[in-house]
């Protein structure tokens, strides 16, 4: 299968690029770093070095691609959290996720793609009877950088599930741990490690119907029995 991941230089998306590799699958890979396009080629992934807010040449990669899937994995995220920037860097990655999700899913809709697999967050459902479900309302009330968050993912998410020919499929991730996140292990319930991020995206590819799905740990915060049964999500995978 022919597969374009938007952010394959990217924590889970380096995971994501050799887990696909390894599947058999044709690879096209998003990155703005010239070292980095290098590293991913010795992966066997092909690397395209396109920023996502140039709508055009996004196309064009996408086009050229011809892919089956398209794997959208990009965050505006500083490599460690840093309190002075952070509020900015929320801003960038909220923006990311409603302008570069638009012109990544308007690509994907213009090379045919069937299917678009994109990552949301599962951290900010309202108080309330635990464990979340999908159905569980986000928290409205957040203010700061948690509300450019949820109007981010929001309009992630309404891109991706509510475009015509093409089935959306979110993965609403539990906060980040493992080897390059910003915390090596979970430090409260709601995590989930990168390894098991990745599979997830890799399963969701191939399997599993349109829709949202949670993909966290089996701690109690929010229920993954959907992805569970959908398309086999194990939270407890990891890269040997």
């Amino acid at each position: 299968m022919r597969i374009f991941l938007a952010g394959a230089a990217g924590v889970i998306g380096r995971r994501l690029t050799r887990m696909l590799v390894d599947d058999g699958h044709h690879v096209t890979g998003t990155t703005r770093s010239q070292d980095r396009a290098e590293a991913m080629a010795l992966t066997g992934a092909v690397p395209c070095l396109v920023d996502v807010y140039d709508a055009d040449k996004l196309r064009e990669a996408v086009v050229a691609a011809q892919p089956d899937v398209v794997i959208h994995q990009l965050t505006d995220l500083p490599q460690q959290p840093d309190s002075a920037a952070l509020v900015l860097a929320f801003e960038k990655n909220a923006r990311l996720r409603m302008e570069g999700t638009a012109n990544l899913v308007a690509a994907a809709q213009a090379a045919g793609a069937r299917r678009v697999v994109a990552q949301s967050v599962a951290f900010l459902y309202a108080p309330g009877q635990r464990p979340a479900t999908e159905e569980t309302p986000f928290d409205t009330t957040v203010h700061g950088p948690a509300e450019m968050t949820l109007q981010g993912i929001l309009e992630l998410e309404r891109l991706v599930t509510q475009t015509p020919d093409i089935e959306g499929v979110v993965l609403r991730y539990g906060r980040i741990y493992g080897p390059g996140a910003w915390v090596a292990g979970p430090t409260a319930k709601g995590f989930v490690h990168a390894d098991a991020a990745a599979q997830a995206a890799r399963l969701a590819a191939t399997r599993g119907r349109p829709g949202i799905y949670n993909i966290a740990d089996d701690d109690g915060e929010v229920s993954i029995g959907k992805a569970r049964r959908e398309f086999g999500f194990d939270p407890s995978f990891r890269l040997s």
